[in-house]
């Protein structure tokens, strides 16, 4: 398994379009898939093939209990309906009165759906499979290549004729096959489970707790807990207010990143709290409010990082000097280690430059320079 391939699923996951959870259900899906072993599973030569049937089928076991559910559960940033989400409501409330999600799940894998939901449910399946092709297929790869299905690619195959029990095999045999490069199938086939699988850490942690409470909590409630931070949004006001209480009583304030003279400025992260949960004082700069927009939640360069050190440092410095307990203790734990304090603003922007490119390089996030 070549190490550029988990750097680039990394990238993917991380930087690629979070408009919509359809990413995240196609890599869920082909991942499960994988995992299962389905023997419709088919290697030739660098790629390798699967039913989209079985993709979709994946889908609609995702997407029902999301949206039956009681508490609104977003799927698409500032929208609230999926494409394919009046078709499936339509089947989710039928089998209200048939049983809900079991019964759904029984007739899909065993008995067939019913004659009267027939048509309803092609088009669902339909509508499933279109969003599939034309949105995360199409798109997915696009932080690592220019190109439009760069990682997934769909084959239409001649269609078979209708078949009287509407289940999982006639998705598999009607739908066409989509394939992947092997290089990234044999990396889903082994650490899939620890990117998004029911093995991952995070959910054997949650289901751990689950059981361990004799059941009485819930996992959406111990999810809930387990991803909450220590460091509330209040904590971070008032970090910014004081750093910029500071800032203010030195006189002019100067762009960390662009250099210039600013009379009104924004505090940034310099390494994202979206990334790394850090609201240290160190990583704490002023910025322009255009360019702290534009960086968002982007990590740094090296490069940027080396023709700014010398603001950067100066910053640090003006914090050294009215907050010096605070500031040396938080930037020994992250930057600076045991090295000694004897030019502590060297070895600090070099451990800098280090935990960005890590970020960059080994982890997929996006790289920022002006």
């Amino acid at each position: 398994m070549k190490s550029d391939i988990l750097f680039n699923i990394s990238q993917i996951i991380e930087r690629d379009s979070k408009t919509t959870t359809y990413k995240f259900a196609l890599l869920r899906g082909v991942i499960d898939i994988i995992q299962e072993n389905s023997p419709f599973i088919c290697i030739s030569r660098d790629r390798v093939y699967f039913p989209i049937g079985l993709l979709i089928e994946k889908w609609l076991l995702y997407y029902y209990p999301i949206l039956n559910s009681s508490i609104k559960i977003p799927q698409i940033n500032g929208q609230f309906y999926l494409a394919f989400e009046v078709q499936l409501k339509k089947i989710i409330d039928s089998y209200d009165k048939l049983g809900g999600f079991s019964a759904f799940y029984n007739d899909l894998k065993k008995n067939g759906i019913p004659l009267n939901l027939k048509n309803s449910f092609i088009d669902l399946v339909k509508g499933i499979k279109n969003t599939i092709i034309r949105m995360p297929m199409k798109y997915i790869g696009s932080s690592v290549s220019d190109d439009y299905y760069s990682i997934f690619q769909y084959h239409s195959t001649r269609t078979r004729k209708p078949s009287s029990v509407i289940d999982v095999e006639f998705l598999i045999h009607n739908f066409g096959l989509f394939s992947i490069p092997i290089d990234y199938f044999e990396a889903f086939r082994i650490v899939g489970s620890f990117i998004g699988g029911m093995d991952s850490i995070f959910f054997k942690w949650a289901q751990f707790s689950v059981n361990a409470s004799g059941k009485t909590l819930s996992l959406e409630k111990v999810v809930n807990e387990i991803l909450k931070t220590p460091v509330t949004q209040r904590e971070i006001e008032e970090s910014k207010k004081m750093y910029g209480e500071i800032i203010k009583n030195e006189g002019k304030v100067y762009c960390v990143w662009t250099g210039k003279a600013i009379s009104k400025f924004e505090i940034d992260h310099l390494i994202p709290f979206s990334i790394w949960k850090n609201n240290e004082l160190w990583n704490l700069l002023p910025a322009q409010a255009k360019v702290n927009n534009q960086k968002r939640n982007k990590i740094p360069s090296v490069q940027v990082i080396e023709r700014q050190k010398d603001l950067i440092v100066h910053y640090w410095e003006m914090i050294d000097k009215n907050i010096p307990d605070r500031f040396q203790k938080e930037i020994k734990l992250s930057l600076l280690g045991n090295s000694s304090k004897t030019n502590w603003q060297v070895t600090a922007i070099e451990q800098l430059k280090n935990s960005c490119d890590y970020l960059i390089t080994t982890r997929g996030y996006e790289e920022w320079d002006l």
